[in-house]
């Protein structure tokens, strides 16, 4: 919208000048909805995850749901603390138990469940599921996730406190990461998660 209009020169002594005044507030007016316009077009979503949970079953849905925003052109983060972090352990994320005590799915009673053999046995089952399926395993979703631009964040503080060594973990996850920051994406996040 642009107003081409020119104070008119035969006004009455200071209308000119209020109008010359007029015409310039509009024109920076007009300059300040542009810029706000081109600021609110960027439309990309935003979502951050935290993953908490370093079982088999707990570390697909934070993967899932990254790697899947991530194709839609969403900015994700995916923040892994406390247990979470075995998700992003090379090693530990090869050797990720189900847990059958306490998980109400589980078509057997917790006394069956707390048998020393029931987790792994649990574990084998759905390993055998997700290879018959041709489901991704979770090293591969972890791939595909940093290729598709997800932001995997180890949070310092459980890194320390667990005693993780950094260099144990998958190539391009971001280490350091503090409350602080993960903070910041999530109070501009469209969508927060915690798993």
């Amino acid at each position: 919208m642009s107003t081409d209009t020119q104070p008119t020169t035969d006004a009455p002594d200071g209308e000119g000048e209020e109008l010359a005044a007029l015409q310039s507030r509009i024109d920076e007016l007009e300059e300040e909805l542009a810029a706000v316009k081109t600021d609110t077009s960027d439309d990309q979503k935003k979502m951050t995850i935290i993953a908490t949970k370093g079982t088999l079953d707990m570390a697909y849905p934070p993967l899932i749901l990254a790697s899947t925003a991530a194709a839609f052109g969403w900015d994700v983060v995916v923040f892994h603390t406390f247990w979470g972090l075995d998700i992003l352990h090379e090693e530990k994320s090869k050797d990720l138990k189900l847990s059958a005590v306490g998980n109400p799915s589980m078509p057997m009673p917790n006394a069956v469940a707390t048998l020393p053999f029931m987790d792994s046995m649990a574990t084998k089952m759905m390993e055998k599921k997700i290879d018959e399926q041709g489901t991704p395993t979770i090293a591969e979703l972890i791939d595909t996730s940093i290729e598709m631009g997800v932001e995997l964040q180890a949070c310092q503080m459980t890194i320390e406190l667990m005693d993780y060594d950094e260099s144990k973990f998958y190539d391009g996850v971001e280490v350091g990461v503090g409350a602080a920051t993960a903070l910041e994406h999530m109070a501009d996040a469209d969508i927060q998660l915690l798993v």
